[in-house]
């Protein structure tokens, strides 16, 4: 390996692994590689970085024209810099094709599975949410608004969308969990895409608002980056305790929909669908992230903008609603009948003047109603657009025809997958599956359920997702727990999953 001028002559022991060191004076053969060049010493010995490159290139096999081709395009200003980043780059491969000091090289064979083709940069969970957001914005043609509270393991959101001023994003950093939500609501009324960032102990802060947004039917996006709890918790450790909470945390009957993101790059594609959600159905949306997810990265294939979904919103342009003496009158609860949606009317707008408020509205007219049979109406209303909401089948991987299952959802799914992994090496039968909307599940889910002998759910809480399957499915889920904040291990799941197969 190079390691500069220095003269390294050892061969060492660690622990069973044998490495060399051969001494390779790079700056000396960069310097007298580029002596054509019009160029100082100092100039020169910068280009030993592209003569290390161009010796590891040759000894892994690597081909050159796409390097070429960057530094060309990279120094286009300064094609004397280019030429002489080429020229050492090429003196480092033919340095590797020449000498005798080394015995062998190395070729790495594509990966099984290629990834798509593309350009990719590394992502964070918390960084690709906020492009998700931004991207959201732009396809829906709506100003972004994000109103939060900074709070671990959430602010990189807000720090990273508080630099996009450009794209139309307003950023507010409230003085509380409540103002923050508040002044998000506020946003979302005046027709914006609108978002508040928090973790646990400020969803609890937010409960009241959120159920405010399901009586008013306004989309709005509560993104949740779960933490350890309960109360302050474990602010830097992870955990996916916060599914009841989101499902159930509010007074009366106020659904929401509940998505969550797989994996660190898969965040930025759960908060398209967040908004896709929230948009067309006028509604709360959940997006369950986790510690774990916010600051793990991993690649992600940059989309071009035509693979982005079109989330175009018709606001309300006029009356809805003619009465019987012939008058055309808006009525702000009048819904689109496939989406139970109602018009979203942005404040202003002539003729479109309406009532807003906690109290319960009248069907249609909006106005304030404590008439009891109204009152159901309402709430099976909202309670069916929530059900209604249209969501992929489940995809189920099960290439052998097994009969365990084991279901999963948000970051669990890399351990998860590690673990199928493991035990089909080892000849083992299991099928996984992953869910990402959490309510409503998939219209599937009930099928793929009864397919299965036995269905283990891994979980980082005590069984919150398990709960609803059984409730929901009357499927006996076995639930495998734990709470420390730390994510599952491989090795841990697989055991685990051998056993209920064996069993």
């Amino acid at each position: 390996m190079p390691v500069g001028d220095e003269t390294v002559k050892d061969v060492r022991r660690l622990d069973r692994v044998i490495y060399h060191l051969h001494p390779v004076p790079l700056t000396t053969l960069t310097v007298q590689a580029l002596g054509e060049f019009d160029l100082s010493r100092k100039e020169a010995e910068r280009s030993k970085n592209m003569f290390a490159l161009g010796l590891l290139s040759w000894m892994y096999h690597r081909p050159t024209e796409g390097t070429e081709k960057f530094l060309r395009s990279k120094f286009a200003k300064k094609p004397e810099i280019a030429a002489a980043n080429i020229a050492a780059y090429r003196a480092g491969w033919n340095f590797g094709e020449t000498t005798e000091d080394f015995a062998v090289s190395y070729e790495v064979a594509p990966a099984a599975t290629a990834f798509p083709p593309g350009t990719y940069r590394n992502i964070s969970g918390n960084l690709a949410l906020a492009y998700g957001l931004i991207a959201a914005s732009r396809r829906a043609d709506l100003p972004l608004f994000l109103g939060s509270y900074p709070i671990t393991p959430a602010s990189d959101i807000l720090h990273e969308l508080s630099k996009h001023k450009n794209f139309g994003v307003r950023t507010f950093q409230a003085e509380d969990e409540i103002a923050g939500i508040g002044a998000a609501l506020g946003a979302a009324f005046g027709g914006a895409l609108a978002v508040t960032t928090t973790s646990g102990p400020g969803v609890a802060l937010k409960s009241e608002t959120i159920g405010l947004a399901v009586s008013l039917e306004l989309p709005l996006l509560v993104v949740d980056i779960q933490r350890g709890g309960p109360s302050t918790g474990l602010p830097t450790k992870t955990e996916q305790a916060d599914l009841l909470q989101a499902m159930f945390g509010r007074n009366g009957e106020a659904p929401v929909a509940v998505l969550a993101p797989q994996t660190a790059a898969d965040c930025f594609d759960a908060a398209l669908e967040a908004a896709r959600i929230a948009l067309a159905y006028r509604t709360p949306v959940f997006l369950l992230s986790d510690g774990y997810l916010a600051n793990g990265s991993e690649p992600w294939r940059i989309p071009e903008p035509d693979e982005l979904p079109d989330l175009t919103v018709q606001f309300a342009q006029g009356p809805n609603h003619t009465l019987d003496d012939g008058s055309e009158v808006f009525w702000p609860y009048k819904r689109d009948p496939h989406t139970l949606a109602r018009p979203w009317a942005v404040p202003g707008t002539p003729g479109l003047e309406h009532r807003i408020g906690g109290i319960e509205k009248q069907d249609g007219t909006g106005n304030i109603s404590y008439d009891p049979a109204n009152h159901d109406f309402m709430v099976r209303t909202r309670q069916a657009k929530i059900d209604g909401i249209t969501v992929p089948d489940l995809a189920v991987d099960d290439p052998d025809g097994a009969r365990t299952l084991v279901l999963g959802w948000g970051s669990t799914y890399g351990p998860i997958t590690a673990a199928v992994r493991r035990i089909r090496k080892e000849g083992g039968r299991i099928a996984q599956a992953h869910l990402r909307h959490l309510n409503p599940f998939p219209a599937n889910l009930g099928a793929v359920l009864e397919r299965y002998d036995k269905v283990v759910v891994p979980e980082m809480n005590l069984g919150q997702l398990a709960t609803l399957i059984r409730a929901k499915y009357l499927v006996d889920a076995q639930s495998y727990n734990q709470v420390n904040g730390m994510p599952f291990k491989a090795e841990q799941l697989a055991t685990v999953l051998k056993e209920a197969i064996d069993a």
